[in-house]
């Protein structure tokens, strides 16, 4: 990923003192003089490091839970639904790796809006946490510094910025790029029931489809979640057709001609684990392919397949598949994440160790039960994306919940000692603006939730959702341009392109998406277009596909849908109109 340039000392003038030294534009970053190269709104930066859920602790001990509706699951929960959030405990802190330690900028000087790790306990332990401790040999200073990322006066020096505001209804995350807001995350206390998504579970089949070839499992949610026969995962030598023939494959039932119908029966229960939250009327969907991720390497239980991120360096790839080749574990998958490049061997094997440690507490607790039973349970949101998102690329994230903060904090001093102290704790008490108006996100979230997105060269943005799809409309609007028609319409569509993707992201717009871009005439123009297009889309982590502008001028794609959009999070349906948008006049009916 791009870093930012940072900018030139000042000009010091003429040193016969003949002329005065010009004065610096305000505003600009970079030394009097200085070219740059012409850019177009269209180069972009490289593609942003792809999210992947992390494991990263031991699961909760089995309990029993109570029956009032409406809050997360918690381990060993049986019907009904699920209850209560458990406290996420982080991995035991190595032994030699040095805890970061408070900074004396709290106290020194004046005061400032934020506090970095002067306050809450010491990063090395958490409230609640339990286990044996993992002997750990120190990390190299050499590679701590490494990973430290690059810093300017002291200062962190990274594109990115999480912002995280805890209310007592809800949790919002924010994600700034600069200080444009791209990507927005809300949690609310009482839609965490359906915050479901990787947890693990024993589920009961409630009823087989054939026609639909899918099954609904019982796990204990107030929904039945369904299973797809691509989904389910069984053993050739169990599976035997009518005739006394085996047919099917160890986990590769994607290619076998077996019937939903031969692999499950009603009552039977499964291990599952969830892959999207319920939306609306629909369950979760289920997948039986267990996978476990963790800080540099996802464990996948019983599998003998092994791969590695298409997105790191050819040279880093081969170095981890020697590595892999030494410490891969038996009887068991693995694929190497982005985030393992430079990591040792010895960090791979102490993750795979982990892993392989809490799967292992996964299967003994599934082999107890044979009831609907959560055996795994993911964290809260704001630990779970900062989990899966921070490294050297984030300046720091700052939390205005003091709790919330020491347990971020202790979590990331345990898996990211170098990164500890870019955790902050944004302390109102120094401040009174509220952390979302001093970042400046509050106003930008209320224009997220409008249908018209305004371009800088005066063009617009329509987007409108429907039940099937997704449709977005660009107009010039106000942009008139300078020299030919054509060349206004490029020049819109491309503005047009790079804000669609951001838009996508920041309003989390999931399904089949169609943009009716403006007509134009030059193929290459066109092409200009599709390019840009999927570069911008590239930054984001959520899996897209877009395909070459039709002989209508619209483009057709789709993003995966993980869980509902901004606007729905926001919003509920209008009493009076049902959500059609539109009053009938009584009169005439």
């Amino acid at each position: 990923m791009s870093e930012p340039m940072t900018g030139s000392p000042p000009d010091e003038g003429k040193q016969d003192g003949s002329e005065s030294p010009r004065p610096r534009r305000r505003g600009s970053r970079g030394g009097r003089g200085r070219k740059r190269p012409a850019q177009s709104p269209v180069q972009l930066s490289q593609s942003r490091e792809s999210s992947e859920r992390s494991v990263t602790a031991d699961a909760p001990d089995a309990g029993t839970g109570s029956k009032a509706p409406g809050r997360k699951p918690r381990v060993g929960d049986t019907r009904p639904a699920p209850v209560l959030v458990p406290k996420f405990p982080p991995p035991t802190p190595a032994k030699g790796v040095a805890a970061a330690e408070p900074s004396a900028g709290g106290e020194a000087k004046s005061p400032k809006r934020r506090r970095r790790g002067g306050r809450g306990r010491a990063t090395g332990a958490r409230r609640g946490e339990g286990g044996a401790s993992e002997q750990v040999t120190p990390l190299d200073p050499e590679v701590l510094e490494m990973r430290r990322g690059r810093e300017r006066k002291g200062r962190p020096v990274g594109r990115y910025l999480m912002c995280v505001h805890v209310q007592e209804s809800a949790t919002q995350l924010a994600v700034l790029e600069g200080l444009a807001l791209t990507e927005h995350y809300v949690s609310r206390r009482q839609d965490d029931a359906n915050q479901i998504d990787g947890n693990i579970y024993i589920g009961r089949v409630q009823n087989v489809l054939p026609g639909m070839e899918a099954a609904f499992v019982d796990i204990g949610t107030p929904k039945n979640a369904v299973l797809y026969r691509g989904d389910v995962r069984y053993d050739r030598d169990d599976l035997l057709s009518a005739n006394g023939d085996g047919q099917g494959g160890s986990g590769g039932s994607r290619q076998s001609s077996a019937r939903i119908e031969d692999l499950l029966e009603n009552g039977q229960s499964i291990l599952c684990q969830v892959t999207k939250n319920p939306i609306g009327a629909k369950g979760g969907r289920l997948t039986q392919e267990v996978s476990i991720p963790g800080r540099f390497v996802v464990l996948i239980p019983g599998s003998d397949s092994y791969g590695i991120s298409k997105r790191l360096p050819d040279e880093e790839r081969k170095r981890l598949r020697r590595i892999l080749d030494e410490v891969r574990p038996k009887g068991h998958g693995i694929i190497v994440r982005t985030a393992a490049e430079g990591a040792s061997a010895d960090e791979l094997r102490r993750d795979m160790s982990s892993l392989i440690e809490l799967w292992e507490k996964i299967d003994k607790a599934a082999k107890r039960t044979k009831t609907p039973t959560l055996l795994y349970c993911e964290p809260e949101m704001a630990v779970r994306i900062i989990r899966e998102e921070f490294n050297s690329n984030y300046r720091g994230v700052v939390i205005d919940d003091l709790g919330l903060y020491e347990d971020v904090r202790a979590y990331v001093a345990t898996i990211s000692p170098e990164l500890a102290d870019r955790v902050e704790y944004y302390d109102t008490d120094e401040d009174p603006l509220p952390i979302f108006e001093r970042f400046h996100v509050h106003e930008q979230l209320h224009k997220a939730l409008d249908r018209k997105v305004w371009l800088q060269s005066g063009g617009s943005l329509i987007i409108e959702r429907t039940e099937a799809l997704t449709v977005i409309d660009v107009n010039t609007g106000k942009n008139v341009g300078t020299s030919n028609l054509e060349e206004t319409v490029y020049r819109n569509n491309l503005e047009a392109a790079e804000e669609i993707a951001r838009q996508l992201r920041l309003r989390d717009i999931g399904g089949i998406i169609v943009i009716d871009f403006i007509d134009m005439e030059n193929e290459r123009n066109r092409a200009d277009v599709m390019r840009a297009f999927r570069d911008a889309l590239a930054r984001d982590k959520t899996r897209t596909q877009a395909f070459d502008i039709s002989e209508l001028g619209l483009v057709q794609m789709t993003r995966k849908r993980i869980s509902e959009g901004l606007v729905e999070a926001f919003s509920s349906t209008c009493p009076t109109c049902n959500g059609r948008g539109i009053v009938f006049d009584d009169s005439l009916l």
